[in-house]
């Protein structure tokens, strides 16, 4: 199965999903259902101290992968065949214990909230099966003058 990324994005170059960015986290967001899931693993650069990831990581590998549900949604929703540019209005990460690194983490988002041009995410990090981490965040499909519109 072809990720979201890779499928609508090939040249991206954003350091948590661009698959362009060589030295980006790169990560890999699939439609399950009415969820969009992603499996990433940090690496030991990844650290905030031994054994443990950076709060900044989650928060970026969460940020892209709410942004990916957020575009897929929509254009679903539009009857589109590529997914509008989104960007993130506003996004808050709850960190509900510590994130090992050398572990594959799980990452489940779906929609929470959804009006014409942007969509309320809901997200989960778990880890050895508990969650770790949670988002939610709103994120809004840009226009013609935006920096990001077109950016794909």
């Amino acid at each position: 199965m072809t990720a979201l990324q890779d499928q609508y994005a090939p040249h991206n170059e954003c350091f948590g999903c661009g698959p362009s960015n060589a030295k980006g986290l790169r990560i890999k967001s699939h439609v399950e259902g009415d969820e969009v899931v992603a499996e990433f693993t940090p690496e030991a650069h990844h650290l905030a101290f031994p054994g443990v990831l950076n709060g900044g990581i989650i928060g970026a590998v969460l940020d892209c992968h709410c942004n990916w549900t957020a575009a897929w949604h929509l254009m679903v929703k539009h009857g589109q065949t590529s997914p509008p540019c989104t960007v993130t209005a506003d996004y808050t990460i709850k960190l509900k214990r510590p994130t090992p690194l050398g572990v594959p983490l799980k990452l489940r988002a779906r929609v929470a909230e959804s009006g014409e041009d942007r969509a309320v995410i809901e997200a989960t990090m778990e880890a050895e099966g508990k969650i770790t981490a949670t988002c939610r965040g709103t994120f809004v499909a840009v226009r013609e003058g935006h920096p990001a519109f077109h950016r794909w």
